[in-house]
Parts: C-alpha cells; sequence; structure tokens
C-alpha cells in the first residue's frame, strides 16, 4: 500500500485459488432477490450483514477463522460475464426485464465494505467475524460464496487446532488426508488450512506447490511387498555421503550388520530370520535416497522383521556417512510397538556406539484422531510424529460448521432476526467486536458494542452482559484491549485496508492465538466457556428493538 497524489494506492489482488469460484457459485434465489430488489427499486439500499456461526464444533469452546483470503480474492475480482448473464436469464422467469440483465452486467463489488476479524484468529459464536456493507443486491449475491468459502476452512482449522493440542507443541504434525478427502478441493483446501491450524507438513503435492507447504512422504506397503528378494536389486552401490568411498555391495554390508544385531544377546527372543524380501525392499529405498530414509515397518512383524530390517540398513547408511529418519508404524498397538522399537534402538546405540540412534524417529499413523491422541498419551509412547489423514480432513465428527449470513442494519435503519429459539435470534445493528484480556494476558471475554459506543479502555472497568440472559452479567476491567474488525477491502472508498498475509504469517498468528486462550477453554472435555457479551447499551437497543418487532399475542 502507497499514496500517491493523496489517495491510497493498494497492491492489486488475484483471483479466488479455485477457479470455480465465481459469481454463479451461489444458489439460485441470491439471483430472484436481487431480481426482488431491482424490481421495488431497493437495489441499491444502503445494508449491512454479518457473518457468524451459533456454536463452536466439535463439542468445544473455541473455533479458528479461515477462509478470509479467499472472501476477499472473490470480491476484489467478482464481475459477471455475458455467459453467466444469460445463464441467470434462462434460469429465471420469462417475465424478467431486460433491464435486470443490463443491472447485472454493470455490478462488481466498488462500493462494497468488508471488515473482518483477522484470519487464524480464535473466534467465538455471535462474534461477526465479517461485516459486509453495500448495496443489499450486490451483498446478497456474496452471501453463498462467501459462507461456502469460510465454513470448511474455519471447520477444518479448527480440527488441526484440536489435534495439534492433543498432540502437544513438540510432535510433528502430518497431514495426510488427500486420498480420503472430499474430492480435489476438499484436499488441497484441508492440506492449507491444517498446516493454518498447527499441523507441519502435507502429502499433497498440489498444495505444496500452490501454498509452500513442506510436503512429507515415503513409501506405502505396496513397495515393500514388490520385492522378493535381494536379486530383485541389480544396481548395489552407494557412494559416501561426504563423496570420497563407494560401498559396490550395499546389500552386503546391510546384511553383514543384521548378522551383527541377530548375535545381540539383547535381541534374543526378539528376532530370528527377518523377511527377505522387506530387508531387499529397506534396501533399494535406501539406495534411491540414502539421506532420507524412513522405513514401513509392519507389513510382515514390526518388531521380528521391520525394526531390525531397519536397523541393518541405517547401520550401513551410517557406515557410509548417512542418518537415517527412522521408521513408521502403520497398525497394531502403537504405544507399545514405539516403546519396543524405542528400547531396540537404545540398544543399538549401546552395543554399536553409533551416537543418536536410540532417538532415532517413530512415526505413527492408522486413522488417528483426537481420542487416539488422547489414549497414547495416557498410555505413554515414543512416537515423535503423527500421520493424521481420515478423521483429520473429513471432519469426521461434525461435517459442518453452521455459519450463517444476516442482514443487521439498512438504510441506517437496524433490523433483528426473531426466533422461538434463542440461539438464533440475531444481534442488531452495525457493531464493533474488542477482546479483553487479564493481567496473565489471557482473553477473559469477548465483548460487541454499537458503532458509534466509546471502545473499551485499558484499566477502565465495563459492564459486560450477555445478549439475552438478564442475570449473566458481570464488570470487567481489562488490561489489554484488542479491537477484532479491521477493513480487509474499502471497495472505492480512500480507506487504507489491511495486506492480506502470506499462509505462514496467518499460521504464525494461529499459533500465538491459541496460546493466549487459558487451558480451560482448550481442553477436549469440559471445557470451560468462553463468555461473548454485548455492552449495557447495545443490550438495552437489542430488547427494545425484539419487543418493538415482536407481534402482540392476543388471549380469547
Amino acid at each position: 500500500m502507497e499514496k500517491i497524489n493523496g489517495c491510497i494506492k493498494h497492491s492489486p489482488i488475484h483471483g479466488p485459488t479455485n477457479p470455480m469460484v465465481t459469481p454463479l457459485l451461489t444458489d439460485l434465489y441470491q439471483f430472484t432477490m436481487a431480481y426482488a430488489y431491482w424490481k421495488a427499486g431497493k437495489h441499491n439500499d444502503r445494508a449491512v450483514f454479518d457473518l457468524y456461526f451459533r456454536r463452536n464444533p466439535f463439542g468445544g469452546e473455541y473455533t479458528v477463522f479461515a477462509g478470509l483470503e479467499e472472501c476477499i480474492r472473490f470480491i476484489a475480482n467478482f464481475k459477471l460475464s455475458k455467459e453467466e448473464i444469460a445463464f441467470v436469464r434462462g434460469c429465471l422467469s420469462p417475465t424478467c426485464e431486460d433491464g435486470f440483465y443490463d443491472y447485472l452486467g454493470g455490478i462488481d463489488c466498488s462500493d462494497v465494505e468488508v471488515y473482518a476479524i483477522a484470519e487464524g484468529s480464535v473466534v467465538f459464536p455471535k462474534v461477526p467475524l465479517m461485516r459486509i456493507e453495500g448495496p443489499v443486491a450486490v451483498v446478497q449475491l456474496l452471501e453463498t460464496p462467501f459462507v461456502n468459502l469460510i465454513n470448511f476452512a474455519s471447520l477444518v482449522a479448527t480440527n488441526a487446532a484440536r489435534h495439534r493440542f492433543v498432540a502437544g507443541k513438540n510432535k510433528l504434525l502430518l497431514e495426510f488426508g488427500l486420498r480420503r478427502a472430499q474430492g480435489p478441493d476438499g484436499g488441497v483446501g484441508a492440506s492449507r488450512y491444517c498446516y493454518m491450524g498447527g499441523f507441519d507438513a502435507t502429502s499433497n503435492c498440489a498444495a505444496g506447490k500452490l501454498f509452500g507447504i513442506p510436503l512429507r512422504g515415503t513409501h506405502s506397503h505396496a513397495f515393500v511387498s514388490s520385492f522378493t528378494g535381494p536379486d530383485d536389486i541389480t544396481e548395489k552401490s552407494l557412494q559416501s555421503h561426504e563423496g570420497s568411498r563407494l560401498c559396490k555391495d550395499f546389500v552386503h554390508l546391510t546384511q553383514m550388520w543384521l548378522g551383527k544385531l541377530k548375535r545381540l544377546s539383547s535381541s534374543e527372543g526378539v528376532f530370528g530370520e527377518t523377511n527377505e524380501s522387506e530387508l531387499a525392499a529397506f534396501v533399494s529405498y535406501a539406495l534411491a535416497f540414502p539421506d532420507n530414509f524412513l522405513a514401513l515397518v509392519d507389513t510382515y512383524d514390526v518388531m521380528r522383521s521391520g525394526v531390525p530390517n531397519f536397523c541393518a540398513v541405517a547401520l550401513a547408511l551410517s557406515d557410509m556417512g548417512y542418518k537415517a529418519k527412522g521408521i513408521r508404524l502403520d497398525s497394531g498397538d502403537l504405544a507399545y510397538l514405539s516403546c519396543e522399537a524405542r528400547k531396540f534402538f537404545y540398544t543399538v546405540e549401546k552395543e554399536f556406539l553409533v551416537n543418536g540412534f536410540g532417538k532415532t524417529g517413530i512415526t505413527a499413523s492408522n486413522d488417528l484422531n483426537e481420542e487416539t491422541l488422547d489414549a497414547l498419551n495416557k498410555q505413554g509412547h515414543e512416537i515423535d510424529s503423527f500421520g493424521i489423514g481420515t478423521n483429520l480432513v473429513t471432519c469426521y465428527t461434525q461435517p459442518a460448521l453452521g455459519c450463517v449470513f444476516k442482514l443487521v442494519e439498512i438504510n441506517n435503519q437496524p433490523r433483528i432476526k426473531l426466533s422461538e429459539d434463542i440461539s438464533k435470534v440475531s444481534i442488531p445493528c452495525k457493531k464493533r467486536s474488542f477482546r479483553l484480556y487479564g493481567k496473565e494476558g489471557y482473553a477473559l471475554v469477548d465483548i460487541m458494542t454499537g458503532e458509534n459506543e466509546p471502545p473499551p479502555k485499558e484499566g477502565q472497568r465495563i459492564l459486560c452482559r450477555h445478549p439475552f440472559n438478564e442475570s449473566k452479567r458481570a464488570y470487567v476491567v481489562p488490561q489489554r484491549v484488542e479491537d477484532l474488525m479491521k477493513c480487509y477491502w474499502p471497495g472505492s472508498a480512500d480507506k487504507a485496508r489491511e495486506e492480506l498475509p502470506t499462509l505462514e504469517q496467518t499460521r504464525e498468528h494461529c499459533m500465538k492465538q491459541l496460546e493466549q486462550m487459558r487451558t480451560d477453554h482448550m481442553r477436549r472435555l469440559n471445557p470451560t466457556p468462553y463468555k461473548v457479551s454485548v455492552s449495557a447499551k447495545l443490550y438495552e437497543f437489542i430488547h427494545f428493538l425484539w419487543l418493538n418487532e415482536a407481534p402482540v399475542g392476543e388471549l380469547q
């Protein structure tokens, strides 16, 4: 962003990552309403909509906000083509006037403004994630794509954050979900937002290319079972890491080390004859990737074959100046097997004086989820990395977040949506949102105020009220106040806007946000609800408008 002749010049914004995100990625009723607004002469009425959700997912008490960048990319390039307008014409009634289609051809989002919480932030029900202002017909056309772009992104980022919380900060988390994801877009989106939510890498090459996410992956059971024995290996030589030595028969070197492992007194009863075809597969893979050797050890038997075969190859690599990465467990009792493998690694280190061998990496996969991670922690394990797929990317325990897009003001007149279900009553008018922090640096409460109310101040006591429950209220003296809503799209207005951060920056922001939450809000079981409130003035206005709009019944 820079100023030219006193005007703010913004850097250009590219279109959506997914080419399917066009103005037609919407529900038909958005176009029918747009026509009805136009027909009534209301299409340019200035409307304010809030995008928010009503309940945290997965039985938790927090959500990670994601998908904002794609929304901004969408509106920055919003324009209906002639072909799209012709398609809409064919979908609507033949009685619709031609002038409406001329109107559709001329609209863009230059008169729309978007205010939002920063992507990657921890957010809570009822607090607007985005506030969209503009001509009512245009903003109505943004509803479905915005909700679509936010719903899954926030859901999967939250799922990733929850897995990270259970696994702990020091474990490597790998997203392996592409093959089980809901289609290509679900797979690529999941990889992106899992990384944002705290995962370290993905197996998804497309996501790696598009977003710069680190890639991880080695081999499958098919690779191991495709070998029948050492005769399958034709090229057996390996250059040493420093390049000064050549081992002409790496297969023989590996077999020599396997023999030494068998003679270890501590290995008696652990294994006898290992599977030769598995050993051949490991040797072949090590020859292909000597500096990145990680073996899947459960094709036949983990402790009687897989681990000793791996150790033989790893020791042979060590002779040539390479350090093996580790093993992957994909079945069985992961806690027990990881502990047994770790004991064996330390035995090898002690017996053969191979420094650091005991700390060889152990990765686990096999339909892992929050519950299994928690169970592994309670059992005690020696796993360094977790590869998680199906339960992560499909959000198996909750398939949708349930974002909504509600009109809260039109032509400066606040509007409210009523319901017998209190959770579905909207909070009217254009609002500001603040996060209040306590003495220990943790977030205490989010508070919404009317746009023109004075904002909360540090060290100044403020009354925070539950939006609908009269008895729930508390005074708070914040030690820090964070204004949550920033302008991300000013339209043609000469206003500063927030630049879209990189994925890496958004990930860092997410990790920092999660650290600012109390652990009792984050825990899996019976988390403490986080308080969302309104100011006293906004509380009074909500209930005034509620009584004003609700019809009065009559008893006979």
